[in-house]
């Protein structure tokens, strides 16, 4: 029987059921809504939900046409590829209707094979930093100088070489 989800926006109303989903799953100590309400000046969240609970969430930003996973959370008891394939599918959606050419997620120093496997299962690769076209190096600089361990996925064959 498949998994029933339901997968929307998040709204700022819902700053206080993510930062306690984000606390309960052990990944943050002491996130507050207001922590979570003030990241919505930045980050548009995603939430997969199932019987009005939330079982992942996802954030992300958009700059020059390049999108970033900056959040990425399931719960534990929670089939992480049906919610994460949910999730990823409505970024991609999105992001495809702000015409953005490329989304990039970047990884710890030392992924693991299980962590980098995750995301090949939605079409991410991983890429030498320096294979980079000249302007996604640049939006990759500016959100993390350190970025030497980076997936993409490329939503638009046809990049945007000059400004429109």
């Amino acid at each position: 029987m498949a998994v029933k989800i339901n997968v929307r926006r998040a709204k700022l109303a819902d700053s206080k059921a993510i930062a306690d989903f984000v606390n309960l799953s052990g990944r943050g100590r002491g996130v507050t809504r207001l922590t979570i309400a003030q990241r919505f000046s930045d980050v548009g969240f995603i939430l997969a939900e199932q019987d009005d609970r939330i079982v992942g969430m996802l954030g992300w930003q958009v700059e020059n046409l390049v999108a970033r996973v900056t959040d990425f959370l399931i719960a534990p008891a929670f089939d992480r590829v049906v919610a994460g394939r949910a999730l990823i599918e409505m970024m991609e959606e999105q992001a495809g209707q702000l015409q953005v050419e490329a989304i990039m997620l970047f990884l710890p120093s030392k992924p693991s094979q299980e962590l980098v496997g995750y995301w090949e299962l939605f079409g991410y690769r991983r890429v030498p930093f320096d294979k980079l076209p000249r302007q996604w190096r640049a939006v990759a600089l500016e959100w993390n100088p350190d970025a030497s361990n980076v997936m993409i996925k490329q939503l638009r064959k046809d990049l945007v070489r000059q400004p429109i």
